[in-house]
């Protein structure tokens, strides 16, 4: 399934490049006044196509299709949960730092999850029990305690609230400014520290990168400690949430 996977997010990535290098973006505003392009959608065409192509069939939630009951979802012990263009900003400010983002979900908890970054060929993959890749070589997270601590931090959101936690800390701290998912794989390749998520975000951001974190050797937890689960509650909204390796 893996390399059917990696097909399926190289096939979004390019639908989502073709956009990129032309001109026509079409940028509108969603209800809560984020922007959605014509990648994003077509993106999510890609993705819900091949996965339903899948031998193995479960449930979709997409960004871009999420309006499902909740008397419905709840009883799914098993699904795909896809972003098909994390970091609408960063494209349309044409960076580069925007993911296409495939995840399966068990029970809460993400297990399979792959992340590509069409405009970098970079492809992440993480898998419950057998480790993380980029690119085919295996990343581990960085479990030496640095002097200065390289903090990955949003491009795009920047939060007085994250300011405040990285000085409690005590240490002296570095910011690695990244956009969309690739913050938290910068922590599974051990290129960053921690990255502290205390602003919204939604399920879908940060599954398919929670996976390949944790195949990694890190973790994603609640500012109490808990695990970041998935599917537990009627709102797709994540709480603050840190991780780390």
């Amino acid at each position: 399934m893996l390399k059917e996977l990696e097909k399926i997010a190289r096939d979004a990535g390019a639908a989502i490049m073709a956009i990129y290098q032309s001109e026509d973006f079409d940028v509108q505003l969603k209800g809560d006044d984020s922007p959605l392009t014509k990648a994003d959608l077509a993106a999510h065409q890609v993705i819900v196509d091949g996965l339903r192509k899948l031998n193995v069939q479960y449930p979709i939630i997409s960004e871009e299709s999420a309006d499902i009951d909740w008397e419905l979802r709840k009883h799914w012990h098993r699904y795909w949960l896809v972003d098909p263009l994390d970091g609408t900003k960063e494209f349309i400010k044409r960076n580069g730092e925007f993911t296409v983002n495939i995840a399966l979900i068990e029970r809460g908890q993400p297990i399979l999850g792959v992340v590509y970054a069409p405009d970098l060929d970079a492809m992440y993959i993480g898998e419950r029990d057998k480790g993380a890749r980029l690119n085919g070589e295996a990343i581990t997270v960085c479990h030496e305690s640095p002097q200065t601590l390289r903090v990955v931090g949003s491009r795009s959101h920047a939060s007085q609230e994250t300011t405040d936690w990285l000085e409690q800390l005590g240490k002296p701290y570095e910011m690695v400014p990244m956009g969309s998912s690739l913050k938290i794989c910068l922590v599974a390749e051990g290129k960053a520290d921690v990255y502290p998520r205390l602003g919204p975000t939604s399920e879908w951001d940060t599954a398919a990168a929670h996976a390949v974190l944790t195949a990694a050797g890190g973790s994603v937890t609640t500012v109490d400690g808990e695990p970041l689960l998935y599917n537990q509650k009627e709102s797709f909204l994540n709480p603050y949430f840190i991780a780390r390796p």
